[in-house]
């Protein structure tokens, strides 16, 4: 008997404490029940440099493409029309979202069209002279070219222009006048003093409800006593430098699905006003206007 009990405790006993050969370890799931066997997922080839600069290059582009179609766009300003607000050579960033078409979402930043804004827009050609020959120039092609004026009338108003005074509705439009000189009148057009802003005579204050400021020139005579009506779908636009602007009372109005944005602020200004070095470089630091950086246009 004790034989046999002391044998079945050691072969229970070794049982108990031999190691087993074919243990597989075991991985608890979050129940701490015992789930599948933990297998080993094969790692992918790492990824090299040049790869990763790639892939951030491919989405920095396709940010910028979707940024440039629906969100913003650069235009550089190389005509005196809407001179002091805007000065040749501004650089500018231009609104596209704010006058999305479609109905306006009240989440979203967006709204029509007003009287005042400065915006954006392909040229449409001139309605009253389609042989004009400036149509024809290379930097002046109708449906290509980038305007930037403001705008003084919309759809279905009625637009009158009594010498200075522009009248929508009957009403005046409230505009801050500034009198001002014009370098380009009787002097060689190849100046470059004509790229210069306008020297500014004479500067009253302002009076309530007037919000920007238009410019009429001491030396230059104004087309006045006109009508115009707007159509609809269409708005009138015309520069500040009022006295010289071709605008919609030189070729026509704006149709809306021309129209592609609102001006906001200028990101840099070249004074091309000023001689150059020869030196590009130099050029860059001494011609910056560098005290337009970053102004908003209003």
């Amino acid at each position: 008997m004790s034989d046999e009990t002391n044998t079945g405790v050691v072969e229970r006993t070794g049982e108990e404490t031999a190691p087993r050969s074919d243990f597989k370890a075991k991985k608890m799931n979050p129940n701490g029940d015992e789930g599948r066997e933990a297998e080993a997922k094969p790692m992918g080839p790492p990824k090299t440099v040049w790869r990763e600069y790639f892939e951030s290059l491919v989405v920095t582009v396709i940010m910028a493409l979707f940024g440039m179609t629906f969100i913003v766009q650069a235009v550089k300003v190389p005509t005196g029309s809407m001179q002091n607000t805007i000065t040749i050579g501004d650089h500018l960033l231009v609104n596209k979202f704010i006058f999305a078409p479609g109905a306006s979402l009240p989440f979203l930043p967006q709204r029509p069209i007003e009287r005042g804004d400065i915006i954006v827009f392909k040229y449409p050609g001139n309605q009253n002279n389609p042989a004009d020959p400036r149509d024809r120039d290379p930097n002046n092609l109708p449906y290509k070219t980038n305007y930037v004026k403001r705008v003084v009338g919309l759809p279905g108003d009625h637009i009158e222009l009594r010498e200075r005074t522009v009248l929508v509705n009957g009403q005046p439009l409230p505009e801050h006048q500034i009198a001002a000189h014009d370098y380009s009148e009787g002097e060689d057009p190849e100046d470059p003093r004509n790229k210069m802003p306008l020297r500014v005579e004479n500067n009253p204050p302002r009076t309530p409800g007037q919000s920007y400021d238009v410019y009429y020139s001491t030396n230059r005579s104004l087309d006045t006593n006109r009508n115009f009506v707007v159509p609809e779908g269409n708005y009138m636009v015309m520069g500040d430098n009022r006295n010289n602007s071709a605008d919609s009372r030189v070729w026509g109005f704006v149709p809306r699905d021309l129209i592609i944005g609102r001006a906001m602020f200028v990101y840099w200004s070249y004074d091309e006003s000023l001689p150059s070095s020869g030196n590009p470089i130099i050029d860059f630091f001494h011609n910056t206007r560098w005290r337009r950086t970053g102004t908003m246009v209003k």
